[in-house]
């Protein structure tokens, strides 16, 4: 993963939009975000941030996690939960998930049926798409095998 090339999507964002300033509470909270593995939510980013000595406020990693997924370095999704679960999007390949409702766990996986699908759709209406994901809802294997 390119940091630099991150920061530059950052810097490129803020400056386009004028009245945002690039400061070094919103790269911090880039480079955490840029080091998690996974999903996580904004206290657990917070909370690690703070542990590792961070002086960033919780409304700055809340407020830059909705900025970074505007400028589409990270995704943002609502996993059955009333928390906002959050990924690093910057250089990783369209993806969807699968979600265990026993246990929780989230499978990734990758479907060039999916994308074919989903560019006929949008061909056949005409329609732009801006991002998408499909979330399918189950009981994992490891689940199923304990019941």
């Amino acid at each position: 993963m390119d940091v630099e090339a991150a920061h530059e999507v950052l810097t490129n964002y803020l400056k386009a939009h004028g009245k945002l300033r690039a400061t070094p509470e919103r790269f911090a909270v880039l480079d955490a975000v840029l080091q998690s593995q996974g999903h996580f939510d904004a206290e657990n980013l917070y909370y690690r941030m703070l542990t590792k000595g961070s002086k960033v406020s919780r409304a700055t990693v809340y407020n830059t996690l909705d900025l970074l997924q505007e400028c589409g370095l990270v995704s943002k999704y609502r996993f059955a939960e009333n928390t906002s679960r959050y990924e690093k999007a910057f250089g990783r390949p369209h993806h969807h998930h699968m979600i265990c409702l026993a246990c929780g766990d989230i499978i990734e996986f990758v479907s060039d049926r999916l994308e074919k699908i989903q560019n006929e759709m949008c061909a056949e209406k005409e329609f732009d798409a801006q991002s998408s994901t499909v979330q399918i809802f189950g009981t994992c294997s490891t689940c199923r095998k304990k019941a």
